[in-house]
């Protein structure tokens, strides 16, 4: 029997706003699986190793459009309208970071040729992220 689900990802180049210099260019992947339907990843990779970002796709897509978000992920057009601004927060640090609007949203066309919007639960397993959650050693 075959596995119905996939992965889809995209290769882009973040850049990383800093302080008193110009954009660092930061190599990202975009990941997209029908397992966790409601969510995209971002895989970022800062020196050595690699920091993963889990957020809502819905999250991404909107933030072409509008600022948005609460907590520790915000996302928005940058004053360049090629540019999207993805803000990252957390007990260890923040990141503001920039991506092309154009490939941000060519990714996500992809995902939703794979999921089309509100067809994400046809694709989530409650059963199995219940089980998840009740997991005990």
């Amino acid at each position: 029997m075959s596995d119905p689900h996939s992965v889809t990802s995209a290769r882009i180049d973040f850049a990383l706003r800093t302080f008193g210099a110009g954009p660092r260019p930061v190599p990202a992947e975009l990941e997209y699986d029908t397992r966790d339907p409601y969510a995209v990843a971002v895989v970022l990779h800062a020196g050595p190793s690699a920091v993963r970002w889990l957020f809502g796709r819905d999250l991404l897509a909107d933030g072409l459009l509008a600022r948005c978000g609460d907590g520790d992920v915000r996302i928005g057009p940058g004053s360049d309208p090629a540019l999207v601004v993805v803000e990252l927060n957390s007990p260890d640090g923040a990141a503001v970071l920039e991506a092309p609007a154009k490939e941000i949203a060519a990714f996500l066309d992809r995902t939703y040729d794979v999921t089309p919007a509100g067809s994400e639960s046809d694709w989530f397993d409650f059963d199995t992220e219940l089980e998840k959650l009740s997991y005990q050693d």
